[in-house]
């Protein structure tokens, strides 16, 4: 297996790999990601299935309180400090242990979401996120980011038919076009990491242009 990339020439070097979905709300990460570590284990590869915000005992407390669509008046900053709180906590929880036993770690959403929810759509300082970042991650970068791009109107019909939604799925319309164009951005930036796939496909369809993408991890 190959080792991730870094930014800061510190972070440690471990024998797994590192695989992160990125989307929009109601994208269907979390189905593409079951199909994904299936297809591993078929083969005989350990898998450790992750999220963010959560990962961890601790991140899952913080997670707790950043989905809570009570939690009115959490302004961006704030809201960003909590995000790479929960993060760092759940690299050295689950995240490095994993990659260092030389498994596969799937995550539901990790850095760039940042990038795009708070240094995009809540308007922060895009280097003041990518520095934060930095400090969360020590530099740990995915060595593949499989991005499922959908049309926001239809993500958000999708959230709604599943009944309660949390505080950021019940954003605007206007935000979830935001996070979606500064996804697109971000792909442009980061094209060998970045895997683009058609999130208004059929499952299967999704899951086959996920394992095209992923061929050079499974061997």
């Amino acid at each position: 297996m190959k080792r991730g990339s870094r930014r800061k020439a510190k972070s440690p070097d471990y024998s797994g790999v590192f695989l992160t979905f990125e989307g929009g709300e109601g994208a269907g990460k979390t189905t593409q990601i079951a199909k994904l570590a299936q297809e591993f284990e078929r083969r005989g590869h350990s898998v450790v299935v992750t999220r963010e915000p959560g990962g961890s005992t601790i991140a899952n407390r913080i997670r707790s309180l950043l989905l809570d669509s009570r939690m009115h008046g959490l302004v961006p900053l704030a809201e960003l400090f909590l995000y790479e709180a929960s993060r760092a906590q759940h690299i050295h929880d689950t995240i490095l242990p994993a990659l260092k036993k030389g498994k596969v770690v799937i995550c539901d959403r990790f850095a760039d979401s940042s990038l795009v929810y708070q240094g995009v759509a809540r308007k922060l300082p895009p280097a003041v996120v990518q520095k934060l970042n930095d400090l969360a991650t020590d530099g740990l970068t995915p060595n593949r980011t499989f991005l499922l791009d959908l049309d926001p109107r239809i993500g958000l019909a999708r959230v709604g038919a599943r009944g309660v939604l949390d505080r950021m799925e019940k954003e605007a319309l206007s935000f979830h076009r935001a996070v979606r164009h500064a996804y697109l951005a971000l792909v442009e930036k980061n094209k060998k990491r970045f895997y683009v796939v058609d999130a208004s496909q059929s499952r299967d369809a999704i899951h086959a242009a996920v394992m095209d993408g992923v061929q050079e991890f499974l061997e």
